[in-house]
C-alpha cells in the first residue's frame, strides 16, 4: 500500500511530490518527471501536472490534434478529394511533429520540415505545409492552440503549369489507348471535367439533355451537352465488359469502377506505346487533358468560365493555354 500523505501535502495530485528544488511526479513504471519549481503555488503546481497528463495520454500532441480535426464538421464539409489528400499530407506532418506539444511548434520547425521536403518537391512541401497551417487554424479558433506557428512562413515559389496538348499528340495518345482510356480522355476534353470525376461517373448521370457532373473540388453542379463526339465516347464506354452490369460508365470486369491507381496504370500503357512508337515526347498528364479542352473552347473568359465550372476567371486563365495568334502591324492594316 501506497505511504500516507503528510497532512499538508493532501492538495497535491496523485503521484506527486515535494523535492528538493522542485514537484516531481513518480510515473507507475518509475522514474521522476520534474513538473515544477519547489516555490510554485498549488494552482501552478496542477496546472503542471495536468498539462503533463495531457501529453502523456496523447491528448496534448499535434498527433491529438489533427485526430480531432478529422473528425470535426469543418473536415466533413471539405471535398472528398481533399479529405483524402489531407490524411495523405497528415502522414509526413504527424512523423514530424506528432508528439510535440502544439503551442511548440513554432515557424522555425515549419520552416526546417518545408525545407527537407523541398528538396525532392517544392509543391510538396507547399501542400504539406497548407494542411498543417489548416489544422492549426482551426484549432486557434477554438482556443485549442496559442498561435498557427505556419503564419509568416514563406512557401515556394511554383510556376503554374503551362503545357498544352497539340491534337497530334492528343491523337497519338487516344489511337494507342485502351476503350476505358479512350472513353475517359474524350468525356475529360469534351467536358473539361477532373479525371476523379470521369473515372467515377455513374450512369444516373447520363441525362436526356447531356452528362450531369458535380466537380468533386468545387461542388459545381452542370449538364455537360450532348454531341455526336461526347455519345461516341459514351458508346466506347459501353463497349467496355459488355455483358457487365454495372451503374458505372467506366467499370471493371466485377462491375467496380476504376480505383485510380488501376486507370493511371492503363493510362501509362497508352503513354508509352505512343512514345515508343511516334518516337514523340509525349510529356503531357491526364489533367493537361481539362486544359486542352478550356483552352480549345471557343468563346470569352467568362463564357470559358461558366462552360468550365470554375468560380473565378482567375482559375479558367490558370488552364487557357493556348497560345494566342494576334495581329502583326501589317495584318492590321
Amino acid at each position: 500500500m501506497p505511504r500516507k500523505r503528510k497532512v499538508e501535502d493532501q492538495w497535491m495530485p496523485q503521484r506527486v511530490y515535494k523535492g528538493r528544488s522542485a514537484y516531481e511526479f513518480k510515473p507507475v513504471g518509475g522514474g521522476t518527471v520534474r513538473l515544477c519549481d519547489v516555490d510554485a503555488k498549488q494552482s501552478e503546481v496542477w496546472a503542471a501536472y495536468e498539462k503533463y497528463m495531457a501529453i502523456a495520454n496523447n491528448k496534448h500532441t499535434v498527433q491529438h490534434l489533427v485526430e480531432t480535426f478529422f473528425d470535426s464538421a469543418d473536415f466533413r464539409d471539405l471535398s472528398l478529394h481533399t479529405r483524402k489528400d489531407y490524411q495523405k499530407y497528415s502522414k509526413k506532418v504527424l512523423s514530424a511533429f506528432g508528439k510535440m506539444d502544439p503551442n511548440t511548434v513554432t515557424p522555425v520547425h515549419v520552416r526546417k520540415f518545408m525545407d527537407i521536403l523541398g528538396q525532392k518537391s517544392p509543391v510538396q512541401a507547399n501542400r504539406h505545409k497548407a494542411f498543417l497551417s489548416r489544422v492549426f487554424r482551426w484549432a486557434y479558433e477554438r482556443g485549442k492552440v496559442q498561435r498557427n506557428p505556419c503564419q509568416g512562413v514563406k512557401q515556394f515559389k511554383e510556376k503554374a503549369r503551362d503545357r498544352y496538348i497539340e491534337d497530334y499528340e492528343y491523337d497519338a495518345v487516344y489511337q494507342r489507348a485502351c476503350p476505358v482510356v479512350k472513353a475517359a480522355m474524350e468525356i475529360s476534353y469534351l467536358c473539361m471535367a477532373r479525371k476523379a470525376d470521369v473515372v467515377k461517373l455513374h450512369q444516373s448521370q447520363l441525362l436526356k439533355d447531356g452528362i450531369f457532373i458535380q466537380q468533386g473540388k468545387t461542388g459545381k453542379k452542370q449538364i455537360k451537352e450532348w454531341g455526336p463526339r461526347l455519345r461516341k465516347a459514351v458508346s466506347t464506354a459501353n463497349e467496355i465488359n459488355p455483358d457487365v452490369f454495372s451503374m458505372f460508365v467506366l467499370h471493371q470486369k466485377n462491375g467496380h469502377p476504376f480505383a485510380v491507381a488501376s486507370f493511371d496504370q492503363r493510362w501509362r500503357k497508352a503513354i508509352i506505346k505512343a512514345r515508343e512508337e511516334t518516337q514523340l515526347p509525349l510529356d503531357f498528364t491526364f489533367h493537361d487533358i481539362k486544359a486542352k479542352g478550356i483552352s480549345d473552347f471557343e468563346g470569352t473568359v467568362s463564357e470559358k468560365q461558366q462552360a468550365s465550372g470554375h468560380k473565378t476567371e482567375s482559375q479558367v486563365r490558370v488552364y487557357d493555354r493556348k497560345v494566342a495568334v494576334v495581329p502583326t502591324v501589317e495584318s492590321k492594316k
